[in-house]
């Protein structure tokens, strides 16, 4: 079984910035690419960005330059920092990990529970 736990999010005023976090725990051989997508009321949830265990790195045309994600390999964590908000990213935030729970096995994604971002203007 593995779990991801989200941290962060909440009211911010446009412009503002917020953090989020994200830690993978359970039964974890390696993590491949974890990200974040994110599902506003009334729309489909879309890619915001993901990063490869080598840190390799790609977003969405909406939040470049002001979204950046890390990882912490060692930790399984993935990081967004989101800098400029705007009103249109309220959204509830998931975070997805590729996880592979033993070797030579094929990985499985995995999603945490979501985590509310509220930009007012």
């Amino acid at each position: 079984q593995v779990q991801l736990v989200e941290s962060g999010g909440g009211l911010v005023q446009a412009g503002g910035s917020l953090s989020l976090s994200c830690a993978a725990s359970g039964n974890i051989f390696s993590v491949n690419t974890m990200g974040w997508y994110r599902q506003a009321p009334g729309k489909q949830r879309e890619l915001v960005a993901i990063i490869t265990s080598g840190g390799s790195t790609d977003y969405a045309d909406s939040v470049k330059g002001r979204f950046t994600i890390s990882r912490d390999n060692a930790k399984n964590t993935v990081f967004l920092q989101m800098n400029s908000l705007k009103a249109e990213d309220t959204a509830v935030y998931y975070c997805n990990g590729n996880v592979r729970t033993r070797a030579f096995t094929r990985p499985t994604d995995y999603w945490g529970q979501g985590t509310q971002v509220t930009v007012s203007s």
